[in-house]
């Protein structure tokens, strides 16, 4: 019997058109892989549905939260066994990330898109949108969280992250690797993720800023979001979690503030941690009241702390939930 996958189509790249003259990339009103339905419902009973059209660097938490209501509607509603989103890639990871965060089920919710448009050589849209539905409808794939499908690789949706800005192969997982792949024959499962945090949220009202530090950095910025009265900030510091001695007034002003900072770091393999004792080292920070993310990457803790500042604004429990 197959099963039955809602596939939610949101627009990016796997909905556009590349214009033969100009080479230019661009929306157009209808999305082509509607009409792959045929192809589709040889693998499963597939509903669709389009909530928005929209290229991934126009979607916000507000649309982040739309899917997740409509999948936590659809599975109440339509007895579904499994759902396909797809997704520009520029904001891919931040709506997997979202999503993992704030729906509680256990069947596969895979997130896919595409690196050429549905017109160009190479076009990969169509085989990611196959070879997810195929995920979702498959057994094995219950009860991992969100996963990120593309070029035949599986991925969380809490360590997958773009690599490239045009290669098919952009989305990896720095430092874990895909938990699995799909196979002309079957899908096929080498590890298992370990921990996932869980969220009920239906506000997505507050404001966190994201920074990256850099050399000679100073603390106007950090004076910038106190004064605007943003809710959070994360700042990707250097190697373990270090940064430049003349931020460190900046991050008192808004720890006096009552403004949660959380530090992650601007590599892309390890974790920030409290390691170096010197003005402005982690451990010099961490005495502070500065919160050090286990492993997450800039965008993803800033989507953490959007969603976690919805249900506390306590320190101490907000520094917990990052440490799962």
């Amino acid at each position: 019997m197959k099963k039955k996958i809602f596939i939610i189509h949101t627009g990016g790249t796997i909905a556009m058109t590349e214009d033969q003259k100009t080479g230019a990339v661009a929306p157009r009103d209808y999305h082509p892989l509607l009409s792959e339905t045929g192809r589709l419902s040889e693998l499963a009973h597939v509903i669709t549905e389009e909530p928005f059209h929209l290229p991934s660097p126009h979607i916000t938490p507000v649309e982040m939260l739309q899917l997740r209501n409509l999948i936590c509607d659809a599975i109440k509603t339509k007895k579904i066994d499994g759902v396909v989103i797809t997704h520009g890639t520029d904001t891919l990871e931040e709506t997997a990330y979202f999503l993992d965060l704030t729906i509680k089920t256990e069947i596969p919710i895979v997130v896919t898109g595409a690196m050429r448009s549905n017109n160009e050589i190479g076009s990969d849209g169509l085989y990611n949108l196959l070879a997810s539905t195929r995920v979702a409808a498959s057994d094995e794939a219950k009860e991992k969280g969100v996963l990120v499908v593309l070029n035949d690789e599986i991925h969380t949706a809490i360590n997958a992250t773009k690599t490239h800005t045009s290669n098919v192969s952009t989305f990896q997982s720095p430092q874990y690797g895909p938990i699995g792949i799909v196979t002309k024959r079957g899908i096929i499962f080498h590890h298992l993720p370990t921990k996932r945090a869980f969220f009920n949220i239906q506000d997505v009202s507050k404001r966190v800023a994201l920074l990256k530090v850099h050399a000679g950095m100073d603390a106007s910025l950090l004076y910038a979001i106190k004064d605007l009265k943003y809710d959070g900030v994360v700042i990707e510091a250097m190697g373990q979690g270090n940064m430049p001695p003349a931020v460190i007034p900046g991050l008192q002003a808004l720890l006096d503030a009552k403004i949660p900072i959380v530090l992650v770091s601007r590599c892309f393999n390890g974790i920030a941690q409290d390691v170096y004792e010197y003005e402005g080292g982690g451990k010099n920070l961490k005495e502070m009241g500065i919160i050090f993310a286990n492993g997450l990457n800039g965008q993803k803790a800033r989507i953490k702390l959007l969603i976690a500042l919805a249900k506390t604004t306590d320190l101490q429990t907000l520094d917990a939930l990052f440490q799962q």
